[in-house]
């Protein structure tokens, strides 16, 4: 489970040293070899290979017809990259994926539960800011299930 915000910085080669703490558990769960892609947010996701294997299953049985179903495949298979944990802990995040999260020296990794959403830090925290103030998206009804949770 992986969960908590990480500020952390690139290294002149775009990458990204995994906090410690986490390390052990990639190292179990799927020696160190992950999957990163694009998210809708316009940040990256970071997921241990067997946990992507599942969502790419479900991805690729998605109706071929239906439009949001293929801008779906196409973000999240299309931009898919394997990485490996280096000796040092590190992963490479290539230039397209940088690019497309705008993503330069300062970044926040978030711990979501299965995986990793990597921001640039200046986006995460405007965003996190207007999430706080009950701004920015359109929130619309809680998704069944959530209507009962008490926190």
């Amino acid at each position: 489970m992986f969960r908590g915000v990480n500020n952390l910085n690139l290294d002149s080669k775009g990458r990204l040293a995994i906090p410690t703490r986490y390390r052990d558990t990639l190292t179990r769960h799927c020696s160190g070899r992950m999957v990163l892609t694009v998210d809708r947010d316009h940040c990256l996701l970071l997921y241990p290979f067997p946990d992507w294997e599942e969502i790419e299953r479900k991805l690729v049985k998605l109706p071929s017809f239906n439009a949001q179903s293929r801008r779906l495949q196409r973000l999240l298979i299309g931009h898919a990259t394997e990485c490996d944990l280096d000796a040092a802990g590190r992963i490479l995040l290539p230039p397209p994926l940088r690019e497309f999260a705008s993503l330069d020296k300062a970044v926040v990794l978030i711990g979501q539960g299965n995986k990793f959403e990597i921001w640039d830090e200046s986006t995460w925290n405007t965003r996190r800011a207007e999430w706080l103030s009950g701004g920015g998206e359109n929130e619309g009804p809680l998704p069944e299930g959530l209507e009962q949770l008490s926190l």
